[in-house]
């Protein structure tokens, strides 16, 4: 069974409610079975156990995390005896959407509650895809009508939206869908980003990648929108020119296993193949390394700005530059960079600095001034 276990999540009226709709249409056409799990927090209000009603938020986000993540496990449960070959299980919302309404000790008393840690729970999830909400954007669109559950003003979905971002940035797929067309517009991309990600029907990515000056780290550690992420990946040895490389990738000493099988088709244009891998599959895996590719250590830092994702990859070898990553759409000539990052220059198509090409040529001088 092909199960992919993805995430809708966003701001408050955001249009997650139409966007499943649109989902499932695409998707049944496309053979497969489309599962939603029901968002938590709409059921608990709406029941009457809210922040207000219970002795403390802390405790009723206990509530909500420990529902959450029973519903995930008896839908996933259910879901794998069903005989059929290709199912999308859809949260709506994810686990980490609470993180948006806690501060830091609360959180902190959560994950002790429940024995875990942040990247189990954030990473659990194949893919996210975050609707930013109406009131950035599309201001005359936002309304309280549809959601008995739903109480912020404009000003407070718009900061509630920031926090749901920081609080899923890091995740190895995050998208944001953000208001810059019509709202059909927005759902289309919305189904477009999925479809690219289940491989429907073309598994293609648009990647753009530059050379920027060495980035000031402590200054990216304290943004709310930035998360640092460590990740060691190492190639395998292939047969044919397929690029095949497992990961590990986490913080803190918690990590998720990966195994990506890549083929490109242009220098922007690949197709990728991935699955998660046990800690043990891993390990057994790292004995078939391609002994001429040294392993790639790298420190990522994952940012949000202007609602758009980038990915910076900052080398231990390297002290003056590093790669900062960004997935757009093919017919998207402009691209907006964050703030104080200089652009050194664009090297999408220098197989230099690609990853396969790093761990077979070791390069640990910086090739600009």
């Amino acid at each position: 069974m092909f199960l992919r276990k993805i995430v809708i999540t966003g701001g408050p009226c955001a249009g997650k409610t139409t966007a499943m709709s649109w989902i499932q249409n695409a998707l049944i056409r496309r053979g497969y079975r489309v599962i939603f799990i029901p968002e938590t927090a709409t059921e608990l209000i709406s029941g009457g156990v809210a922040p207000w009603t219970c002795s403390s938020n802390l405790e009723y986000q206990k509530c909500q995390v420990e529902l959450q993540l029973q519903k995930e496990r008896i839908f996933e449960q259910g879901v794998r005896t069903m005989p059929v070959d290709k199912v999308l299980l859809i949260c709506d919302r994810g686990v980490m959407d609470n993180r948006a309404y806690m501060n830091d000790e609360e959180w902190a008393a959560v994950l002790s509650s429940l024995h875990t840690n942040e990247i189990d729970l954030r990473d659990g999830y194949d893919a996210v895809f975050h609707l930013v909400t109406a009131a950035k954007g599309a201001v005359e669109a936002y309304t309280l009508s549809n959601n008995a559950a739903r109480i912020e003003t404009i000003e407070q979905a718009s900061q509630i939206d920031d926090k749901l971002i920081a609080a899923w940035t890091g995740h190895p797929h995050f998208r944001i869908i953000d208001n810059s067309g019509d709202f059909s517009g927005k759902l289309r991309n919305l189904v477009a980003e999925i479809l690219s990600f289940l491989g429907e029907p073309d598994p293609y990515k648009t990647e753009r990648k530059f050379l920027i000056r060495y980035p000031d780290l402590a200054r990216l550690e304290q943004l709310p929108n930035c998360t640092k992420v460590e990740i060691f990946q190492t190639y395998l040895i292939s047969r044919d020119d397929t690029q095949i490389r497992i990961r590990q990738r986490g913080t803190n000493g918690h990590y998720i296993f990966t195994r990506s099988e890549k083929r490109q088709l242009t220098p922007l244009r690949r197709v990728d193949v991935e699955r998660r891998l046990t800690q043990e599959e891993y390990m057994s895996q790292l004995m078939e390394a391609d002994p001429t590719a040294h392993p790639i250590k790298k420190t990522r830092y994952c940012l949000v700005d202007h609602d758009q994702y980038y990915e910076i990859d900052v080398y231990p070898e390297w002290k003056k530059q590093a790669i900062l990553e960004i997935e757009v759409p093919e017919d998207q000539k402009e691209i907006r960079f964050p703030e104080d990052i200089t652009i050194i220059r664009e090297v999408s198509g220098d197989k230099h600095y690609k990853n396969y090409a790093l761990a077979h040529e070791m390069i640990s001088e910086d090739k600009e001034e």
